[in-house]
């Protein structure tokens, strides 16, 4: 019987981007996901930074972890600013929300 042996696919993120980046249909999509995908970030770097679980978040912002999960996930659930805030208070952090100008073409 042969052996399964274990042999990592090698994939560069960055390039896998810059290719598919070139279709416009992509592109398109991609830019719109980067404000959620931003927030998801800041979000994963206050609780790294403060060294809280998500279930010490949970309990100081009255929830539950799987709530805090998903709101730390690219899932359909968009949180609300009282969240947000509620969440950046327990991760030792001040919600800042700001519009910015698009850039001219």
């Amino acid at each position: 019987m042969d052996k399964l042996i274990y042999k990592p696919v090698s994939h560069d993120h960055e390039e896998f981007l810059r290719k598919a980046k070139k279709y416009g249909e992509f592109r398109k999509e991609y830019e719109a996901l980067a404000p959620a995908y931003t927030l998801i970030r800041q979000l994963l770097l206050a609780r790294q930074h403060s060294v809280l679980t998500q279930e010490a978040i949970a309990r100081k912002i009255g929830t539950t972890k799987s709530a805090v999960s998903r709101l730390e996930s690219a899932g359909k659930h968009i949180p609300s600013i009282t969240t947000l805030r509620r969440y950046a208070e327990a991760v030792g952090c001040e919600l800042e929300i700001k519009l910015v100008p698009k850039k001219q073409d």
